[in-house]
């Protein structure tokens, strides 16, 4: 008996009721996300969706839970993109990776579907502030499409927020890297298998806008009928490059290859073609900013002012822990270094993980800002939520719901602390 409630002591906490009751919280510092702030402000909510965000006095609080929360902070729920939370868990374990499949081209494959709700890796994200994650499919030269999730529900029907949000395409890079490890050197030499790759997209591209020009096509087509929607302008292209030349000329196949929507992902050197990405209107989700530059003649800060960078050049951009699903708790002070080093406010900042994030994906009229009328997902915290000192969460809602911060970690320095903490 004991053995079985220490057991159901360490699972997951269960996900959070639906609001039952108007709730009003009162007294804090409100950053909506659209860059104002709303000192000594009030955030109501009723039914998972936002009635009020305004200064004290406004609104009606008849018959509402009222919380204080004086001298605290409220946020939009953090936005993390380009993830494979919840389709990967522990790297040495295959059984729990269901982020790569067999094959070259399989836009048909949907991380939708794969979503585990039950990982413990989920329950960490949300003491850190993150509330949505897009889960996306690896490998291959066409690997499938993402989903947007909440990070909180039993089962991915639940969690969903946006499905099949996007097709994700790995770009032939111009150059090619390898590293010698037995001297850990990096080498760069011209991509031998580039225009095979090329010639392959090609094919694929113009075999899916002919199939989508068909209003009944018969036999189905599952590749080709998963890409219909990038013609259309309702789903995103993802093109994985990071290369300037590569960046253009992965837009300008996409151009002409009747694709609506374009969104680079990786982007290292996105800032030498500024002016194209914004002329195009083509947003950049970066990758980790707290790395090295990626060439030795390139200003050591460069990957923390990249975000500034586009951002002052017109650019939407967002931010990233890419694949590094372990690392993507930490996503908050990735905009916080930025705000640091890139010449932005820290609320300008805060956009590269919540306002821009939501407008990428298409799915800001529900999320990425606290405005009326969208859903009430949002945070409380001691501090700035982009400092690490600051960032102490006490409260977080999702759709309405009080969530259970409880996780693995917490318990882990519960059950320790004491051991190592005696003199």
């Amino acid at each position: 008996m004991a053995f079985s409630l220490q057991h159901a002591h360490a699972q997951n906490p269960a996900p959070a009721l639906p609001q039952t009751k108007p709730i009003v919280l009162t007294g804090a510092t409100i950053h909506t996300g659209n860059g104002q702030v709303i000192e000594n402000g009030v955030l109501a909510f009723d039914k998972g969706i936002i009635t009020q965000v305004g200064p004290a006095g406004s609104g009606n609080t008849t018959g509402a839970e009222v919380i204080d929360v004086k001298g605290k902070h409220i946020f939009p729920g953090i936005i993390s993109l380009n993830t494979t939370v919840g389709i990967q868990e522990i790297a040495s374990v295959r059984a729990t990776l269901d982020f790569n499949e067999v094959g070259d081209v399989n836009p048909h494959v949907r991380a939708l579907v794969a979503y585990n709700t039950d990982s413990e890796v989920i329950p960490t994200l949300r003491g850190n502030g993150i509330l949505l994650s897009q889960a996306v499919p690896q490998g291959g030269i066409v690997s499938g499409s993402s989903s947007v999730f909440y990070t909180d529900g039993w089962n991915w029907e639940d969690a969903v927020l946006k499905k099949d949000d996007g097709i994700w395409l790995n770009w032939p890079a111009f150059l090619a890297r390898s590293f010698n490890f037995e001297d850990f050197s990096v080498t760069m030499k011209r991509n031998d298998k580039r225009q095979e790759v090329l010639d392959k997209f090609n094919a694929v591209f113009a075999d899916a806008k002919a199939y989508a020009d068909i209003a009944n096509p018969s036999p189905v087509n599952l590749r080709l009928a998963a890409m219909k929607p990038l013609f259309d302008g309702s789903t995103n292209l993802y093109i994985r490059a990071d290369y300037a030349k590569d960046i253009i000329e992965a837009i300008k196949f996409a151009k002409e290859a009747g694709v609506k929507k374009v969104v680079i992902v990786g982007g290292d050197e996105s800032y030498k073609v500024a002016a194209f990405l914004k002329e195009n209107q083509v947003p950049v989700v970066l990758n980790p900013t707290h790395r090295l530059p990626g060439r030795v003649d390139e200003n050591v800060y460069l990957p923390y002012e990249l975000p500034g960078l586009l951002h002052k050049a017109g650019v939407k951009v967002a931010v990233t822990y890419a694949d590094e699903w372990w690392r993507t708790r930490n996503l908050a002070f990735l905009a916080g270094t930025s705000s640091g080093f890139g010449n932005v406010t820290s609320d300008e900042a805060l956009q590269f993980i919540t306002k821009n994030a939501a407008e990428i994906i298409g799915a800001d009229k529900l999320i990425g800002t606290l405005e009326k009328g969208k859903h009430a997902s949002f945070l409380v915290s001691e501090g700035d939520i982009l400092d690490m000192r600051g960032n102490d969460i006490s409260m977080v809602f999702i759709k309405g719901g009080k969530v259970n911060l409880d996780d693995k970690q917490k318990r882990l320095y519960e059950k320790y602390k004491d051991k190592y903490g005696k003199k």
